[in-house]
């Protein structure tokens, strides 16, 4: 297993990350045993260079979250240069084989199977559907029958049941956005979340269910988050977190039976993602929804061009 030597100081606010100049809030430690930044910064930093911004060294991988006597969170970094292989390994790689491999069969071009684009997952469909047409799940009361909750920061941070249940949404609800993958031609259907963006965004949400009131009238949350998805998908999404949260559901596939919304959502897709029962003479006919308090003003056309780059595919 891997393990990193504690820091010689706890955290205080004399202590200071080399990367933001700031009170370190929640430390990390790099593979090398370098301690004087903070977990943000330091993820930020080496997903565009995975080396030690003090010695230079590749990093591997960080801890964060350290709690006495040995108890931390491991985040693996991702090397964005390929490594250095010596000259002897790198010529024997490009070494001729010496004799043919055995029992090659040449088999005829008109033998390959024709190319079947991969099917899309429907769930994550449903939900591009959603953010497409801008639709919000209706409220559910807490009582004992909906067996709905309210919940608070105090009780995410206290409460791993919840942080596993918020980590499950996020990770599915990130896919809808095909900006965040390394490979936007990757469809749904190649399984879990890989991009390093995706899985920094995930960190980052969590980070803020700690510590943020998503509800809250301010907005706080919803500036915090509309850097990366835009202001109308960010609100959006932290509407539905919430309603997920709240929900007494562990599974997806159970929540998604029981949202509502206040029209119903399609259930089969095209091979672009469309509904097959919207046709384009529907799709021309449908208003156009958004949730932006003045579109005729120069800030509401001004943000309605900038949610264009985060609209979902």
């Amino acid at each position: 297993m891997e393990t990193a030597a504690a820091p010689n100081n706890d955290d205080d606010t004399g202590d200071t990350c080399v990367i933001c100049l700031s009170s370190v809030t929640e430390r990390a430690i790099t593979s090398c045993n370098h301690a004087s930044f903070d977990f943000l910064c330091l993820v930020s930093w080496l997903q565009e260079r995975s080396s030690c911004p003090l010695c230079k060294a590749e990093v591997t991988y960080v801890t964060y979250q350290h709690r006495p006597p040995a108890d931390f969170k491991t985040y693996h970094v991702r090397a964005t240069h390929p490594p250095h292989r010596p000259a002897s390994t790198a010529a024997a790689a490009v070494r001729p084989r010496q004799y043919p491999p055995y029992r090659h069969v040449v088999r005829s071009r008109s033998t390959r199977r024709p190319y079947e684009r991969p099917r899309l997952d429907a769930a994550v469909l449903r939900r591009r559907h959603v953010y497409r047409e801008k639709l919000y799940s209706l409220h559910v009361g807490s009582n004992r029958s909906s067996r709905y909750q309210n919940w608070t920061p105090q009780s995410v941070t206290s409460s791993p049941e919840l942080q596993s249940r918020a980590r499950t949404w996020i990770r599915r609800e990130l896919r809808v956005f095909s900006f965040l993958n390394n490979d936007p031609s990757d469809p749904p259907a190649q399984g879990a979340m890989t991009s390093s963006n995706a899985e920094f965004l995930l960190m980052y949400l969590l980070s803020i269910l700690k510590s943020v009131d998503i509800k809250a009238s301010d907005g706080h949350a919803e500036d915090l988050l509309k850097e990366f998805l835009g202001r109308d998908n960010a609100r959006l999404f932290l509407h539905e977190l919430n309603a997920w949260m709240r929900s007494p559901y562990t599974k997806l596939e159970d929540w998604d039976r029981h949202v509502q919304y206040s029209e119903q959502l399609p259930d089969e897709f095209d091979d672009e993602g469309r509904p097959v029962w919207m046709n384009k003479a529907e799709q021309r006919a449908m208003p156009e929804r958004s949730r932006s308090p003045d579109l005729q003003s120069s800030t509401g056309r001004r943000e309605r061009a900038i949610s264009r780059r985060y609209e979902p595919e």
